[in-house]
């Protein structure tokens, strides 16, 4: 059973919980009817993404074969197999649209559900063989996953979510194909077709450019007037401080330690980026979400 549950990839499911993104920055996190909604979008994204996982899988069995670390998945070790891993591939594709439709009848879910599966879809077949679209693409079911989330919660989503969101998702990619290119300079092997388009050069640039822009874009949206008309939030601009530590770290776990190959793995595991996000969460929560409490009034901390 444990074969089955690793061919799900059940920690890089954590990637949807960007579906609760648009009900945070909303001040409405706490509105159990929108965290039951979006409970069931995530399953509906999990699901989506697993049968995505197992196409993939399916597809690279013998490439995985030669990589240090997805030699170990379970197609490619043999562990599962084909038949049954693409019956499994099929049930959680029509679960997951059953979910999606149940809790939007509407069909506007669904269809952004939709969109994210068949543009990872594509992505699997070739896509993301090509260097830069394979990283776009990446990038873009962050999105899709906000977009699915604002959906659900019925949220309006500024254009700053969507451009950090988007940016973010990219810096990480970008790191993510540093590292791939780094195994294909030590082992001598590409393990994906598109890192012939990528060399540590214009990685490097890439990453350095865009962690420049999330600092930038990050500081702009908490200080834009739009923000605090919407939010009635104020000091918004002392999250920053999190925000650059977090990028700061990720760089250092790209350049220095080199181990920037999987997200999911720098969240699980990395203890300061844990920090970094529980700390940002936590001020973005008193600020947010707390505004009004006395004992800001207490301190004179004035409006």
């Amino acid at each position: 059973m444990k074969h089955y549950i690793k061919l799900l990839r059940p920690k890089d499911w954590a990637k949807n919980l960007f579906l609760f993104i648009p009900s945070f920055f909303a001040g409405n996190i706490f509105n159990l009817k929108e965290i039951l909604s979006l409970s069931a979008g995530f399953v509906t994204f999990c699901c989506f993404a697993s049968s995505i996982y197992i196409i993939n899988d399916y597809r690279d069995i013998e490439d995985d074969r030669r990589h240090p670390q997805k030699c170990k998945r379970p197609l490619a070790a043999g562990l599962v197999r084909k038949p049954i891993a693409l019956l499994l591939c099929i049930f959680l594709f029509l679960g997951g649209a059953l979910v999606g439709y149940l809790i939007d009848p509407g069909w506007k879910f669904l269809f952004v559900a939709g969109v994210y599966f068949f543009l990872n879809l594509a992505y699997s077949f070739g896509l993301k063989n090509i260097s830069i679209l394979d990283i776009l693409i990446l990038s873009a079911g962050f999105v899709i996953r906000v977009k699915g989330g604002a959906i659900l919660t019925n949220t309006d989503t500024s254009s700053w979510l969507i451009i950090m969101t988007f940016l973010l998702a990219l810096f990480m990619s970008i790191a993510k194909r540093r590292d791939d290119v780094l195994l294909k300079l030590s082992t001598g092997s590409e393990m994906r077709k598109s890192v012939t388009g990528y060399n540590l050069d214009f990685l490097n640039t890439m990453l350095g450019l865009f962690c420049a822009i999330i600092i930038v874009a990050y500081i702009m949206y908490t200080v834009d007037p739009s923000t605090f008309s919407r939010l009635r939030a104020y000091r918004l601009y002392y999250t920053s401080l999190f925000v650059v530590a977090g990028l700061m770290r990720y760089l250092q776990i790209t350049f220095v330690h080199e181990k920037s190959a999987s997200p999911t793995e720098i969240l699980y595991k990395d203890r300061f980026i844990q920090a970094t996000i529980i700390l940002w969460v936590a001020s973005f929560y008193v600020i947010l979400y707390l505004r009004d409490v006395v004992i800001f009034k207490n301190y004179g901390i004035s409006h």
